[in-house]
């Protein structure tokens, strides 16, 4: 018995694919079940005319997605992230991050059909990901991972405690001087 597939069936075939099977499993189980239709002349038509157009829209999405994985080349991407000894991330960077370090420049891509090697990045350095924009298009784009700049360290307890004092006594001198005009202009 020759069938036309309307979903995708384990150990037979995918959506919109001709099969034969045995009247039994046909009769009994896939067209009861709503899996296929019977192999008619006409039914063959609509199928070679879907799948005609499916090939036209395919294209379509195809030539998209190769001008967007274009736009990768030559993109250098720098996702800085705070660091603690050494070239070791507090953290890491996921596809996450990439997706939008991606952004910001202009491509945009969700965050599922990025691959980063190893997963999560928890050094410095340079990786790649492998990014999916269609299922014919798969792009690896190199992106670097360095240290945040860090803030000026501050001072021990003890200096700025010395360093206060003579702002203090010099404030303090001030004030009398400014008390002492108050009580010359007063008499």
């Amino acid at each position: 018995m020759e069938l036309i597939l309307k979903k995708d069936v384990e150990n037979l075939g995918f959506a919109d694919d001709l099969v034969n099977v045995k009247n039994g499993y046909g009769r009994n189980f896939l067209i009861p079940q709503g899996h296929a239709v019977l192999a008619t002349p006409s039914a063959k038509k609509v199928l070679a005319e879907t799948l005609k157009q499916r090939a036209f829209k395919e294209k379509k999405v195809v030539d998209e997605a190769k001008k967007q994985a274009e736009k990768l080349n030559g993109l250098e991407i720098k996702i800085t992230a705070k660091t603690g000894e050494g070239d070791k991330l507090f953290g890491s960077v996921t596809n996450g991050d990439l997706a939008e370090a991606l952004e910001k420049e202009g491509v945009s891509i969700e965050k599922k059909y990025i691959v980063v090697a190893g997963g999560a990045v928890k050094r410095t350095g340079q990786y790649e990901a492998t990014i999916r924009f269609h299922r014919d298009v798969v792009s690896t784009l190199a992106f670097d991972v360095i240290a945040e700049a860090k803030p000026e360290v501050k001072k021990p307890k003890a200096e700025a405690k010395q360093e206060a004092k003579p702002e203090a006594k010099a404030e303090s001198e001030e004030i009398s001087e400014d008390k002492s005009e108050d009580l010359l202009n007063s008499n």
